[in-house]
């Protein structure tokens, strides 16, 4: 749910009109729309260049990891899994808050990787490596607004 849909729901429950300041809230989180739509439309220009430099990056610090094993389709499939984050931040950074990566339930995520038998501090430092190579993207204001969704998700493994 965006902001604009959760202050509204808020008021309407109380009914009541918005308050002033849910109308600040509003107009803050308007007024950032454009960086919020540029932030968006280059997470999703440079996914796979996101990708695949982040891997790279995390291969370098930890090269013995089932990811770099050789076998093609793990590769695959685990930068499958780094795209799909990189969407659902920016589907944060457009909605305004973090219920995108709520949604998924990231403890079900991490469950299931402790359960494949992924190391949870390979896949922090991954994607912290996706999270640098992404915010090279992004100019310094997109990057504050995309940021700490990346921290959520990097704290939830």
């Amino acid at each position: 749910m965006s902001i604009v849909a959760k202050v509204i729901a808020q008021s309407d429950r109380s009914e009541r009109f918005l308050s002033s300041a849910e109308l600040t809230q509003l107009q803050d989180f308007f007024s950032s729309s454009n960086v919020r739509l540029s932030a968006a439309q280059k997470l999703a220009a440079n996914e796979q260049k996101i990708v695949d430099e982040g891997s790279k990056q995390f291969w370098s610090q930890c090269p013995n990891t089932p990811s770099n094993s050789g076998n093609p389709k793990k590769t695959a499939l685990c930068q499958r899994d780094q795209g799909w984050y990189i969407r659902l931040v920016s589907y944060c950074v457009l909605a305004g808050n973090s219920k995108p990566l709520e949604d998924i339930g990231l403890d079900g995520m991490r469950d299931m990787y402790v359960s494949l038998r992924v190391p949870l501090a390979n896949l922090k430092l991954a994607m912290r490596c996706i999270k640098s190579v992404a915010m090279s993207t992004l100019t310094s204001e997109e990057a504050a607004l995309a940021g700490p969704y990346f921290d959520q998700l990097i704290r939830a493994f």
